[in-house]
């Protein structure tokens, strides 16, 4: 069938943390990464069939769940995983914040690459670590590896863990074979773990490739960990439903332990029968979604071009986050998006939260209908002109 990704949905007083966070009823939010789209009808009648039992006792989970997960990685990412290295959980943050507790101490240290997605920081502050930057070159219009940096970082032996985002939010990167394997090699020389948040490892654009960082070679699958979800491929954060994939036994049985100690095992009763469908019924609708997403990239795209030359798009690989260059604009990027928000009633995320080399940029959410994006924009190009 085909879906229609121009439909404008009210979400408004749905309990939405998209949409209801903000109190007046003119704001655009533009900002936290979940998309304004209907889901695929087969979730939806899946979902209405599981309520209509009216039943809703604990779940376990099932051997669909589990073939839909491994078919679903063989089929769209060439990557064959066995049942017995998922772990379900109730979402990524929980899944990162369990393992960095099983496989540090308080004192440890927890490299990242910045500018990310914020929540990395949560995750290794709540367990008393510190956080170690391998800051990420950005230099004509798109951003590189420091490896020389990377290495040197590395090799501290109180760093133990390196949380990795592939593809990169907010940068929109989906890191290459070869860069994963340098990565790679450099971590397991200096015995760190490598932590893989791949949430949106399926959001990927055409003429570029998602790798997943277990699949690089065998000593990458044994030196990690990775964290996945149905939830940005498909819009179903809200069903907290997430998985960890682990091949090594013996960091298994330490997941296990921390995922069991935090109580973060049980997924919600709808997330299993949501993940099943999407992953053995989402197809067609994420392949029309993506197409929607080039489009609304491309508009975005020329439209900043051609009515506020001064920004500059970080073109993406992956996502359907933007990030953009407003460094030429002269302000900071908390008081520009404060800027946008009093002025332009258009809410979205300001650039240094996810780093401080993230200051002067802004991140903004297209999965929208295209309507939706140019009154955003029409709003960002209002505040740009007014200075």
């Amino acid at each position: 069938m085909r879906y229609n990704f121009d439909e404008v949905i009210n979400r408004r007083n749905t309990n939405s943390v998209k949409w209801d966070s903000q109190k007046e009823d003119d704001v655009l939010p533009m900002w936290i990464a979940d998309m304004d789209f209907k889901v695929a009808d087969p979730i939806i009648k899946t979902l209405e069939k599981r309520a209509l039992h009216g039943v809703f006792g604990y779940a376990s989970i099932s051997d669909a769940y589990y073939e839909a997960e491994i078919k679903w990685w063989e089929r769209r990412h060439n990557f064959k995983i066995k049942k017995e290295w998922i772990e379900p959980t109730t979402g990524v943050i929980p899944s990162l914040s369990a393992v960095v507790q099983a496989f540090t101490e308080p004192g440890d240290k927890v490299l990242i690459q910045s500018p990310v997605y914020n929540y990395f920081n949560t995750s290794i502050i709540n367990n008393k670590c510190e956080i170690v930057l391998n800051e990420l070159k950005y230099t004509g219009g798109h951003y590189e590896i420091d490896f020389d940096d990377f290495e040197k970082k590395a090799s501290d032996p109180k760093v133990k863990i390196f949380i990795l985002c592939n593809p990169h939010n907010p940068i929109g990167i989906a890191w290459s074979k070869e860069q994963l394997e340098r990565l790679g090699e450099i971590c397991l020389k200096n015995e760190v773990l490598v932590l893989v948040d791949e949430i949106h490892r399926d959001l990927v654009y055409k003429g570029h490739k998602y790798t997943p960082f277990a699949a690089v070679n065998e000593e990458c699958l044994m030196n990690s960990i990775t964290c996945t979800a149905p939830s940005k491929t498909f819009n179903l954060a809200g069903l907290k439903t997430s998985n960890i994939i682990v091949a090594n036994d013996e960091y298994r049985k330490k997941v296990d332990r921390s995922l069991n100690i935090n109580e973060t095992i049980e997924p919600n009763i709808f997330g299993i029968e949501g993940l099943i469908a999407a992953y053995n019924e989402g197809e067609e609708w994420l392949d029309q979604l993506l197409e929607y997403l080039e489009g609304n990239l491309d508009f975005l795209i020329s439209f900043i071009s051609e009515n506020m030359p001064k920004l500059k798009v970080v073109k993406p690989e992956a996502t359907y986050l933007i990030w953009i260059d407003c460094r030429s604009l002269g302000i900071s990027s908390k008081e520009f998006s404060k800027k946008l928000l009093l002025e332009g009633k258009l809410r979205i995320n300001y650039g240094s939260i996810y780093g401080d080399n993230g200051e002067g940029f802004i991140r903004i959410n297209i999965a929208c209908p295209r309507e939706l994006l140019k009154e955003g924009l029409e709003r960002l190009k209002k505040v740009v002109s007014v200075g």
